[in-house]
């Protein structure tokens, strides 16, 4: 049974989120993230959306042509796939055809160990050949820590994956291939600070394995799902939220993903982010409601639907899906 802190009553006094920060509102609408199912190869332990290979949500090749229809009427810059692993979706390849021919900045989440199964053989390829950013995620650049996360044998993978990338020219000067990192912490801690440790990552990387980026995003894990569960068998769910709240930092608000984002779920379902997704809280007054019954127009300055796990994207430098949101 899925644990969050929304659903638990903590021993000490808290200020709810949304007294102490009252109403937030979508200021304008430049992305989209679509999660495209929940199927992965990996089952990791901080996954909030407790994605694994068993996991059978998987977006149609119907619905994505009505988001397609969706985005011909209303004008978003950027498509930002995620699941699960989003390369697993059968409709993934002709999806993102589709979106670059509409002239549309796709970036994919992807998890690097994908980039190696046999059924995923020109998938590299593929998305160097159509201009997609790769936001790829690498917890760390020791092997211990990343296995001890995501698995045995997955650090290596990772490293061979991002090699593969790199030979295609991501991450390369002037290639105009984007390669991203996404870190986040091991533990119930807050991430470190991310300029610092992008100058890690690369000598790290670039001495050991060779291997070049572009930018470094740090992640605050949020505790919902399949991380709030791991936090409960440790005792240590209660201090984490107590962390997240000690560390709220107003200057985070302005620049929070939900402001200028929405999250699709992998039935087409509207909600403010990916995280409300994963708790099933849907955009507020859209309840049921599929994107393309919605205009853009309706989603802007909506009030955004928040709760005590909005803390973890609000605390010490916050936290997005571009990394950090202040100093």
């Amino acid at each position: 049974m899925s644990t969050s802190i929304n659903a638990m009553q903590l021993a000490y006094d808290t200020l709810r989120f949304d007294e102490r920060v009252g109403i937030l509102r979508r200021q304008q609408l430049d992305s989209l993230q679509i999660n495209l199912g929940k199927l992965c190869n990996q089952a990791c332990t901080h996954c909030h959306v407790e994605a694994s290979p068993k996991r059978a949500e998987i977006m149609t090749r119907e619905t994505q042509a009505h988001l397609l229809d969706w985005l011909d009427a209303n004008a978003v810059a950027t498509v930002d796939l995620t699941g699960g692993a989003p390369e697993m979706n059968p409709g993934f390849r002709p999806f993102v055809e589709q979106l670059r021919k509409r002239d549309i900045h796709v970036m994919d989440r992807c998890n690097l160990t994908v980039l190696l199964l046999d059924e995923q053989r020109g998938t590299a390829e593929f998305l160097a050949k159509h201009g997609v950013e790769i936001a790829a995620s690498l917890p760390c650049y020791l092997q211990q820590n990343v296995d001890g996360q995501r698995g045995k044998g997955v650090f290596n993978s990772s490293i061979l994956g991002l090699k593969k990338l790199n030979a295609l020219g991501y991450g390369q000067p002037d290639s105009g291939l984007k390669l991203n990192l996404a870190y986040n912490p091991a533990g119930p801690f807050l991430p470190p600070p991310q300029e610092a440790l992008e100058a890690d990552y690369r000598t790290r990387l670039k001495d050991d394995h060779g291997i070049v980026f572009n930018e470094l995003f740090c992640l605050t894990n949020v505790p919902i799902k399949r991380y709030a569960e791991w936090l409960t068998r440790q005792g240590e769910l209660e201090n984490y939220q107590r962390l997240l709240e000690d560390n709220f930092n107003a200057a985070t608000l302005p620049h929070l993903m939900c402001r200028n984002l929405v999250s699709i779920d992998w039935q087409g379902h509207v909600f403010d982010c990916d995280f409300n997704q994963m708790l099933e809280m849907p955009a507020t007054g859209l309840e049921k409601r599929r994107l393309w019954e919605v205009p853009a127009v309706e989603l802007i300055d909506r009030r955004i639907a928040t709760a005590d796990h909005c803390y973890g994207c609000t605390a010490g430098c916050g936290s997005s899906c571009g990394g950090t949101l202040a100093d």
